[in-house]
């Protein structure tokens, strides 16, 4: 009798799981899709970033290439409560590969969503060789052994590393890695461009003026690339001193102006100072005339 007893409680909680779900279970349409899935990427470092915050469920991010043979999904990005990953290793190990990722929106841990398909959010094409953002690369102005004015261009450090060494942008562009030079003279406004394949160049051969002051910046260029992913960020700009200039060229008039004002106090001062000295000399002199 009891047997009968828990074989009918079992069916009707069978059914009761049929007609209205696990207790585990969430519905499909409770869970929010990511909104504005975008990359970001500089210098290598590349991060995938969406929106909202969840709130009762949490994200999970798979990215694949362009021929699906590459469709993983990272450690740290499943169902996870945050809204971004950092795929900067994973994409690295492919870099000229097309990718695109997809966040998809699931329960909780310890929940399900009644075996229907998972509410996701494809994001654009990406390709790290192509698209991440070069950063501004560092220079130094100096003047060579034989007195030639060098522009050493130091190649900007990426995330990615090798052999517990990060590389630079010109080991991973190689030859396909260029910089534009801009420059003009100290206080103008038109610019030239130059385009080099080295990281030292020799500025003699721009055809400099001698006596003039040049101000330089420079920007990785990559011509493999489509638009303005072709240019890197632009430097600071740097300034050559200026050779044979004249003294008002060298310290402005403001201060040579505040020379002249300091000297001409001084000059007036040492006539005050030789009046009253002659002055006091003659004081003595006069009272022995009178005595006598």
């Amino acid at each position: 009798m009891e047997s009968r007893i828990t074989m009918l409680c079992a069916l009707f909680l069978a059914c009761l799981a049929l007609v209205n779900g696990s207790p585990a279970s969430v519905p499909v349409h409770a869970l929010t899709k990511a909104s504005d899935v975008s990359w970001t990427s500089y210098n290598f470092k590349t991060i995938l970033t969406w929106g909202p915050k969840p709130v009762n469920y949490t994200y999970t991010v798979e990215y694949y290439n362009k021929s699906g043979i590459i469709k993983q999904r990272k450690l740290h990005c499943i169902r996870s409560t945050e809204t971004e990953c950092d795929l900067t290793n994973e994409l690295g190990k492919h870099l000229k590969e097309d990718f695109t990722a997809e966040v998809l929106s699931e329960p909780l841990p310890g929940m399900n969503a009644n075996h229907e398909e998972l509410p996701f959010t494809r994001s654009k094409i990406f390709c790290p060789y192509n698209d991440t953002l070069i950063g501004r690369p560092d220079f130094k102005l100096m003047m060579s052994a034989d007195n030639k004015l060098m522009l050493i261009i130091h190649d900007p450090v990426t995330a990615l590393v090798k052999n517990n060494t990060h590389l630079n942008i010109r080991d991973i562009f190689k030859k396909n890695l260029k910089y534009k030079i801009t420059y003009n003279k100290a206080g103008s406004t038109g610019k030239k461009i130059e385009t080099v394949n080295e990281n030292k160049v020799d500025l003699s051969k721009l055809k400099l003026d001698e006596d003039q002051s040049y101000c330089f910046s420079v920007a990785a260029y990559i011509p493999s690339r489509k638009g303005n992913k072709r240019f890197g960020e632009w430097s600071l700009p740097k300034c050559s001193s200026q050779e044979n200039k004249s003294i008002f060229e060298e310290y402005g008039l403001a201060v040579l102006g505040g020379a002249a004002v300091i000297i001409l106090l001084l000059v007036i001062a040492l006539i005050v100072l030789i009046v009253l000295c002659c002055k006091r000399l003659q004081r003595p002199a006069a009272k022995e005339t009178i005595t006598v």
